[in-house]
């Protein structure tokens, strides 16, 4: 990392980071928040920041900056102080870096302990109502900022295929050909995928519905298996960590500055090029960050009250989904992040089309 940066204004929009011409321009929402800082690292694994830049800039309820002097691929962070009042709906916790709602990719580093993540001081007397001041750094994985790849899509269009001539065939990434008997080169992976598209012709299906592949944390359980004493993971990806990111566990490439993204468009492309559509299907109505006793990892930190449904006692979500907690869909702010994540999957990654997971919920 070069150490002739230089922080200006910058610009509100578009939300998220953006690589321009000299520099990366930062924007994040939060109504509630009274402080933001920008954390930069040089490497993955990196424990400490290179620079810590205090975002002063604010436009409405939006906090931004630029940054010249970096580029695509580099690594960032969030941390965001405001009040801590979980009685009232907040839970702001400066100690807790955050991941970027808008991040395209996110490090492959994945074995950060978790039990730092907590806002709350769990052995205090009232558990969540008292606010942790350990520091969650360790190991976290960071957000990528993700520019132009120069990607060649080589003319790559939308299919259009009507509904009544569609066959739609529901897999998994890992399973489709994690097993020998798939005969591929590159097991549980996009390029997996790739390599069954004559299987897919063979059947006639006309396009392929993918189980989740938003970024989600496979080891966010703390459970062991009985029957053989291991851990066991999230294997179907129905909590998602990060709605414009793909999945790194399913790239062949490496994962540390993006290249999942690559993977993922490469079998895009070849699916269309065979004639099949790419169809996701996606989780906008619950997060990984669990119930008021789940982890701060970056909707709850960066405006709990307003990205989640609270109960009427605002330290209490709303758990019409079964998981802990009910993203806020209804929510003009809400609506606003599902669309432009729905609009970037179809815009920049190609996709064809998406099937909503508990559908009912977007409208509660």
């Amino acid at each position: 990392m070069t150490d002739s940066i230089q922080a200006t204004p910058g610009s509100p929009l578009p939300l998220g980071s953006t690589v321009t011409e000299n520099g990366i321009n930062f924007a994040i929402f939060s109504r509630h928040a009274t402080r933001v800082w920008l954390l930069l690292f040089d490497q993955p694994t990196a424990s400490r920041a290179t620079h810590i830049i205090e975002m002063t800039h604010r436009t409405g309820d939006i906090w931004h900056t630029h940054i010249s002097g970096l580029g695509h691929g580099h690594l960032y962070l969030y941390q965001i102080d405001g009040p801590y009042d979980p009685e009232h709906g907040h839970r702001f916790n400066k100690h807790k870096p955050l991941l970027d709602p808008y991040a395209k990719a996110i490090t492959g580093n994945f074995e950060w302990d978790l039990s730092q993540t907590f806002g709350y001081d769990a052995h205090a007397r009232h558990s969540d109502l008292t606010m942790s001041t350990t520091t969650s750094l360790g190991g976290m994985p960071k957000c990528i900022a993700y520019g132009d790849d120069g990607f060649d899509w080589e003319g790559d269009k939308p299919i259009n295929r009507p509904l009544s001539e569609t066959i739609i065939y529901e897999t998994h990434v890992r399973s489709l050909t994690s097993h020998p008997s798939a005969d591929v080169a590159h097991p549980g992976t996009y390029r997996g995928v790739i390599e069954k598209i004559p299987y897919f012709k063979d059947l006639g299906i006309t396009a392929i519905e993918l189980l989740p592949i938003h970024l989600f944390y496979e080891k966010e359980f703390e459970r062991i298996n009985p029957f053989n004493d291991e851990a066991l993971i999230n294997y179907w990806g129905y909590n998602t960590l990060a709605f414009f990111a793909p999945h790194n566990a399913y790239s062949h490439l490496p994962t540390d500055r993006g290249q999942q993204v690559v993977a993922f468009k490469e079998m895009v492309k070849a699916l269309h090029q065979a004639g099949i559509e790419v169809l996701l299907d996606v989780v906008y109505n619950h997060t990984l960050e669990g119930n008021q006793l789940g982890r701060t990892l970056s909707f709850r930190g960066i405006d709990n009250s307003i990205y989640y449904m609270l109960e009427n006692h605002k330290q209490y979500y709303r758990n019409f989904s079964g998981v802990g907690n009910t993203f806020n869909c209804n929510h003009p702010i809400g609506q606003d992040f599902i669309i432009d994540s729905l609009r970037y999957w179809v815009q920049e990654m190609h996709v064809d089309g998406f099937r909503f997971d508990l559908a009912t919920i977007l409208a509660r």
